[in-house]
């Protein structure tokens, strides 16, 4: 899969969780939906995407979920 598209899709479900008014729980919401449904080689190609380029088109939970405590790429 492409970049843009993993991208693409971790932006869709931040937004989806942004609504969420507890942010830890919005991340835990974005990095528990990327564990149990993308499999593990997307998770490792988002996540040195987002080491290379310092999250520049990631949305700020995404970045969060990626960087944070817990990310199993």
């Amino acid at each position: 899969m492409s970049t843009d598209n993993l991208i693409k899709m971790a932006n869709q479900i931040a937004e989806y969780f942004a609504s969420e008014p507890d942010q830890q729980q919005a991340v835990l919401g974005v990095r528990n939906h990327m564990q149990l449904y993308w499999a593990p080689t997307m998770r490792r190609e988002l996540l040195a995407w987002q080491t290379k380029h310092q999250g520049a088109d990631l949305h700020p939970l995404v970045q969060a979920a990626v960087n944070g405590a817990g990310w199993e790429a």
